[in-house]
């Protein structure tokens, strides 16, 4: 493990929903401490999902409350049912939270950033954007959505931004050209984007085929966000009669633990590459939600994440761990 999870109570201080499909929830600690965390941090909840525990990750939004972690969560029908279990606390509700950790390594030594957000992507964004406001350092923020009513936190961002927000609403026909927003950047300039994978596919091509370093594009990604809907698949087990169906609700990381087939794993976000598992064989199509392999990687099916990503049909893999070897 890269970082020691901390757990501790908290109290759903308040809700309020920041568009149709966002709501935003504000978690007091028990103990009356609020960990330091650095911009771009999220915590991990432990939630029940059709009576079963399960554990989900949120970025932390800009806070002006220090006594409290503030979060967003986009209800998502296609989802592993995280949402949905979040939706239905209430204020009052305990639930157990982890301590702020962050993944997203960001060089503060830089004069020049641009800040990318699709959807509920904002939510780490946030925290960047006041960190570099803090630092007078004036980046650039792209927010692309569905439509503006859709947009989380617009009745905020205009006052912290100004006109370095530039909004793109799908339903008046503008989108973010990503291409020409990279060549536009100084050459020590650094880009942050969060959103979903298509997104973060485009981008990654789009600033590779700019020749920009790779270093120089950090991003956030969502654990549920990927190119195929999430639907039901089917596992087989190099060398075993075992044949597992992971459900929508659940990872075939779940999937693999719950069986015995132990994984060793870390981040659970498809980024740290610990989890990867070799493909034997595919009958149908993976879809690879990680931002740890390259596109030509991805395009092989030669190993999978099973901590983010899925399948349509049925995949065979080799975990090189058999339980009746224990």
């Amino acid at each position: 493990m890269r970082f020691a999870e901390q757990w501790n109570w908290c109290t759903v201080d308040s809700i309020r929903d920041v568009t149709p499909t966002i709501r935003e929830f504000r978690l007091r600690p028990e103990n009356g401490r609020v960990a330091p965390c650095p911009p771009g941090s999220h915590i991990t909840v432990s939630l029940l999902i059709d009576g079963q525990p399960a554990r989900r990750s949120y970025s932390l939004v800009e806070n002006g409350d220090a006594g409290t972690y503030r979060i967003a969560v986009r209800l998502a029908p296609d989802s592993r049912g995280g949402s949905r279990g979040m939706w239905n606390l209430q204020e009052g509700a305990r639930i157990e939270a982890t301590n702020p950790t962050s993944l997203l390594e960001i060089d503060w030594c830089r004069k020049h950033y641009c800040l990318i957000a699709g959807g509920i992507g904002i939510t780490p964004i946030t925290s960047i954007a006041a960190a570099l406001r803090r630092r007078n350092i004036d980046a650039p923020l792209h927010y692309a959505v569905k439509s503006r009513c859709d947009g989380a936190f617009l009745d905020e961002l205009p006052a912290l931004l100004g006109e370095r927000l530039t909004v793109y609403a799908s339903d008046e026909s503008a989108r973010i050209d990503l291409d020409a927003t990279f060549l536009a950047l100084p050459d020590d300039a650094i880009a942050i984007i969060c959103g979903p994978m298509r997104m973060l596919e485009a981008a990654r091509r789009a600033w590779n085929d700019l020749g920009r370093a790779p270093a120089d594009l950090r991003y956030e990604t969502f654990g549920s966000s990927g190119l195929m809907p999430t639907a039901e698949f089917r596992v087989r087990l190099k060398d075993t009669e075992t044949e597992l169906v992971v459900p929508p609700n659940s990872s075939m990381l779940d999937a693999l633990n719950a069986a015995g087939f132990e994984v060793m794993s870390d981040c659970q976000r498809g980024e740290c590459g610990v989890c990867a598992v070799d493909v034997v064989a595919v009958e149908g199509d993976i879809d690879h939600r990680d931002v740890f392999f390259s596109d030509a990687q991805k395009h092989e099916n030669r190993k999978i994440f099973p901590c983010v990503s899925r399948a349509i049909g049925t995949v065979t893999i080799d975990t090189l761990y058999r339980p009746e070897a224990a």
